[in-house]
């Protein structure tokens, strides 16, 4: 009698897959399926993977993309042919879909209709039933991940799948108005992948980035999506069963249109960031937007931002709000934008802020709206988030966040506990849809360091209930590199422990404010103290990081390589952080020692030596940035339009000047002591004080000049010759 296979794979996650037999053991696939039955030990594959024949336009598409991504790993795969490994692709409702169920003794249940999948893998071939286009191409990416390994070394796992996805809506929101600006051709990239991972939404979030007719000047040249180039986009998704939904902010994070004179009278206050309700303007402009947004997005779904209007009655409505209160002015301009703009076979989506602020004032909104709810910082108590619009009668989606924004790399520690928690909760609410949100506030986020965040998301979206973290992290880097020896799984760990050391130490995780501040400003002083205590730890987390990728990076058919670098960037991001903070110390306890050592000549001039020269503490100083500045610039270029680069460049540059002119002074106080024997304080050297030990403790003793590279004095090169710039000599 045909049977589902949750009773399977329900006795497979009790027990545990490692607890298993070999023979039973339950694939690491991410999502991970909703049911597994008849699990067999890997076989070896050899064979040639073969289609028969395919009608529908959208699974031979499906097909184009599946034997593409085989022949990328080395494994032979033909869009045609006879013999070989075939694979069936078959609707429900015909005899060979109801002959292949009744075969693996499954059913086509009703809630699998619009996106669910059976797939049945043996040693003869693969057959997947599906009732739309959508389920084969699911279930051809699941088959993807079914092979393992690449070339000769390929197996496939044996394995009858029934699978659909809890939430309807599974998405991930890419912020394009921080700073960086995909190329388009990123963009299809990032639809592939989403693809592959089940998630069905994309949603660029646009202020200022998205290149309107009605409104020309608002757009930086070179830093904007243009009409084509969406049109183009749109049109790449829809073949990987993405749908693009824009979010176009219509009432506060607006300051890039309010900062110019044209738009100065619609701003709440001068040059500010909020739309000012009632004036005139407001709304029009908004209509304009608007009418170039339907025109470009065929999607159900429209964003329409809304949240985080904090001038809001502090300008040109400060007497209404005092009069009616800011929650009931806030409502009635939601409304405004929701009845200028609607249109039929649209909804509106936007940010759940009112929840928060004032939740009683939730039912006067229209009840088609969907409300986004969003936190990033928690891992449970959502449903307070939730309850207002559900009570209202409204949809909900959900918006947790990868925690990559304003830091070098993400922190995965506060990631994934929130994504689980906010997703598991909004399923048991009856949330509708996840938008999984990237945002890029410090202006130099590099997406191909967030797949891992993303790939959870996915896998939280499409799994019901809870998802396990560990079952995910063990399948991650198999299935998004093909890694099979675990070393990028252990690297995201040693990253993820070098962020726990870091928020150990009070002065936060692996920030870009730790990054880049100076640790012998005022507060970096404050942060240097609190970090001593786990700068070694912090280092050791990261290298063993950036050798278990070099490791990991052997293997011939690793995939997704650019992510690899971004991962490489965020491991030696983090390393300098550490590393920063102890140099400069290192750099503070030299100069102290050099300072009392009785000015006596040899020992102060080889702790000036050290500290600038050849492999000077402060030349690593230098040299930290300029790395890194390579390495970022790299992953950036690798994603992203020229616009907006500069802008982080310049940090960076200011940093390498900063130790460069430190070099400066400290080699002008060598020179000045090989003439005088004066010393100047380290305080004027820009050396903090508090960072000086009471009592220098005595420095290493003097080490032997190796033969053919004595010191010389200053000025004491032999005729026709100078010492080589930047060369130790000694007095």
């Amino acid at each position: 009698m045909p049977r589902p296979l949750r009773h399977v794979l329900a006795l497979a996650l009790a027990v545990g897959a490692s607890a298993l037999p070999a023979a039973a053991q339950v694939p690491r696939l991410v999502p991970a399926p909703r049911e597994v039955a008849a699990p067999e030990a890997p076989m070896r594959f050899a064979a040639t993977i073969t289609f028969g024949t395919v009608a529908d336009a959208g699974d031979r598409a499906a097909v184009r993309d599946f034997v593409e991504a085989m022949r990328e790993r080395g494994i032979r795969a033909e869009m045609t042919g006879g013999g070989g490994w075939r694979v069936a692709l078959l609707r429900t409702g015909s005899g060979d879909a109801a002959e292949a169920l009744r075969g693996a003794q499954v059913e086509f249940d009703p809630a699998m209709h619009d996106e669910g999948y059976v797939l049945i893998a043996t040693d003869r071939g693969a057959t997947i039933v599906a009732a739309t286009d959508a389920g084969t191409f699911y279930g051809l990416q699941t088959l993807k991940q079914l092979f393992t390994g690449a070339g000769a070394q390929t197996t496939l796992t044996r394995v009858v799948i029934r699978d659909w996805p809890a939430l309807r809506w599974r998405g991930v929101q890419d912020d394009l108005s921080r700073g960086p600006v995909p190329t388009l051709a990123y963009q299809k990239s990032q639809v592939r992948r989403f693809a592959a991972l089940k998630l069905n939404v994309y949603s660029p979030y646009f202020e200022h980035t998205l290149a309107f007719r009605s409104q020309p000047v608002v757009a930086p040249p070179g830093g904007a999506m243009t009409r084509e180039e969406v049109r183009e986009l749109v049109e790449y998704a829809a073949r990987y069963h993405v749908t693009v939904i824009p979010q176009q902010q219509t009432f506060g994070h607006l300051h890039h249109m309010l900062k110019l004179e044209l738009y100065a009278p619609l701003a709440e206050t001068t040059h500010g960031h909020v739309l000012a309700p009632g004036q005139p303007g407001s709304l029009e402009v908004t209509r304009q937007l608007f009418a170039e947004i339907d025109s470009l997005f065929p999607s159900p779904f429209v964003h329409l931002g809304a949240d985080e209007t904090f001038e809001l009655g502090r300008g040109q409505t400060k007497a209404r709000v005092d009069s009616a209160g800011i929650g009931a002015v806030y409502i009635d301009y939601l409304r405004s934008i929701e009845s200028a703009l609607r249109r039929p076979g649209k909804r509106f989506l936007f940010w759940g802020d009112i929840a928060m602020n004032a939740p009683t004032l939730v039912p006067q909104l229209p009840s088609d709206m969907v409300a986004v709810a969003w936190e990033y910082g928690r891992a449970a108590g959502f449903d307070r988030f939730l309850k207002p619009f559900r009570d209202a009668g409204m949809e909900t989606w959900v918006a947790p966040g990868v925690s990559s924004w304003n830091r070098v790399w993400p922190n995965h520690n506060a990631a994934l506990p929130n994504i689980q928690g906010f997703i598991r909760e909004g399923q048991a609410g009856g949330a509708k849809g996840v938008l999984n949100t990237t945002w890029d506030d410090n202006g130099d986020a590099i997406f191909e360091q967030v797949w891992l965040g993303v790939a959870f998301g996915a896998a939280a979206s499409w799994q019901a209930g809870e998802a396990s973290i560990p079952r995910f992290r063990e399948a991650y880097g198999l299935q998004f590199h093909g890694d099979t020896t675990g070393r990028i799984d252990r690297a995201h760990a040693k990253l993820d422990s070098a962020h726990a050391a870091l928020a150990e130490s009070r002065a936060g995780d692996g920030s870009s404010y730790l990054f880049f501040v100076d640790p012998y400003s005022e507060e970096g002083v404050v942060d240097l103290l609190r970090l001593r205590p786990v700068l070694s730890r912090v280092r050791v987390h990261a290298e063993s990081a950036l050798v278990l990728i070099a490791q990991a990076r052997e293997q011939r058919h690793l995939r997704e390589l650019p992510a690899l670098d971004a991962m490489e960037l965020g491991a030696r991001r983090l390393d300098w952080i550490a590393a920063k903070f102890q140099f400069a110390d290192e750099v503070a306890r030299a100069y102290a020692r050099a300072d009392s050592a009785g000015r006596a000549g040899t020992a102060t001039w080889q702790e000036l030596a050290e500290l600038s020269g050849i492999n000077g503490r402060l030349q690593d100083l230098r040299d930290g940035y300029v790395l890194t500045r390579e390495l970022f610039e790299r992953s950036w270029r690798y994603e992203n339009r020229p616009y907006w680069l500069q802008n982080d460049l310049a940090r960076y540059d200011a940093e390498i000047i900063t130790w460069v002119q430190r070099i400066n002074a400290v080699d002008r106080a060598r020179r000045r002591f090989s003439r005088e024997r004066v010393m100047p304080t380290a305080e004027e050297l820009g050396i903090p004080r508090a960072l000086l030990p009471a009592e220098p403790a005595p420095g290493p003793p003097p080490v032997p000049a190796a033969r053919g590279s004595a010191p010389t004095r200053p000025g004491a090169a032999g005729a026709g010759t100078r010492p080589s710039p930047g060369r130790t000599s000694a007095p």
